[in-house]
């Protein structure tokens, strides 16, 4: 017997698609770790209104402190709110020579900056070099890096700064020499001790087997996954820099008395300190520490940021 009934056809059941989760990018997770505490904001914000006043510093500051023409040694230690005989207003005070605190502070600003930014990027670029060499080759190459890693490290580093600065002499660019070869030492023994985790991981083996030079897996492939600690080790160590740069200035070894640095300034005021002048070792000195104070909360919170642990 022949049915007319027509069966439906069995619907499949509906699978259920799974979207990709989407992954918030690094620098994002940074930024708003960085955004997350009042105090971190607060430093943030202090640093960038320290570099945008350190860029803007010749338009802004009232005085050119490196200009000696333009000084003159009536208007010396003049308390902060006086005016010269030329009507201008020094806001902070003069120093002994007659230089204006308040342009005097904006100009050593930007030679810590500089000093600071530019040993470290060195510093940087050679530690990370020698680290990854002595971890990727290793055999005698490891032991001689690291052997003169040992060395450098075994002496303090404000003696073989020092010593430097007495053989190279005084300025900027001898400053930012001296901080690189007492310094570029702590890169390259975090550099080694990272590069040394990674080697062992199945991608720098894979990357081997495949045929790739040892440049090409040692900057390409090492290199990118070794770069966190660096980066979070750097930026405290500006700080540190900045601070060097500012007791060498402070002995008489650092930059030269026409380029008037925080530690300059600091130790030029440092005599008139008990006679009531305080205002030539006081202002700089707050500078000095609204910068690092800054620097290190930020590094302090990258370095949470960063941490997997955690």
């Amino acid at each position: 017997m022949k049915t007319d009934q027509l069966e439906s056809p069995v619907q499949p059941a509906a699978i259920p698609t799974v979207q990709p989760v989407q992954s918030t990018p690094q620098r994002q997770k940074i930024l708003k770790s960085l955004r997350s505490r009042p105090s971190t904001k607060r430093c943030l914000i202090a640093l960038f209104l320290l570099i945008a006043v350190v860029l803007v510093a010749p338009y802004f500051a009232p005085q050119n402190p490196y200009d000696l023409l333009a000084l003159d040694i009536m208007d010396g230690r003049l308390p902060p709110g006086s005016e010269s005989f030329s009507g201008q207003t020094y806001w902070l005070g003069t120093d002994s020579q007659g230089r204006d605190m308040l342009s005097a502070i904006l100009y050593g600003l930007r030679i810590s900056l500089l000093v600071g930014l530019g040993a470290v990027i060195i510093s940087a670029i050679i530690g990370m070099m020698m680290g990854l060499i002595a971890a990727f080759h290793g055999g005698w190459v490891d032991s001689l890096i690291m052997r003169t890693v040992d060395f450098i490290l075994g002496f303090p580093t404000i003696l073989v700064a020092l010593v430097l600065l007495s053989v190279l002499g005084k300025g900027i660019d001898k400053v930012i020499i001296a901080l690189v070869i007492v310094q570029w030492a702590n890169y390259a023994r975090i550099m080694r001790g990272r590069a040394l985790q990674e080697r062992r991981k199945e991608y720098i083996e894979a990357a081997t087997n495949l045929g790739f030079s040892s440049w090409r897996i040692m900057f390409k492939h090492l290199m990118p996954n070794c770069f966190g600690p660096i980066m979070v080790f750097a930026t405290i160590q500006i700080a540190t820099a900045i601070v060097l740069e500012a007791t060498l200035s402070f002995l008489g070894v650092g930059v030269p008395v026409t380029e008037p640095s925080l530690g300059l300034l600091i130790s030029s005021g440092f005599e008139f300190l008990l006679s009531g002048d305080y205002w030539i070792s006081i202002f700089p000195g707050v500078a000095l520490l609204l910068l690092i104070l800054s620097i290190n909360i930020v590094g302090d919170r990258l370095r949470e940021s960063l941490d997997p642990r955690r």
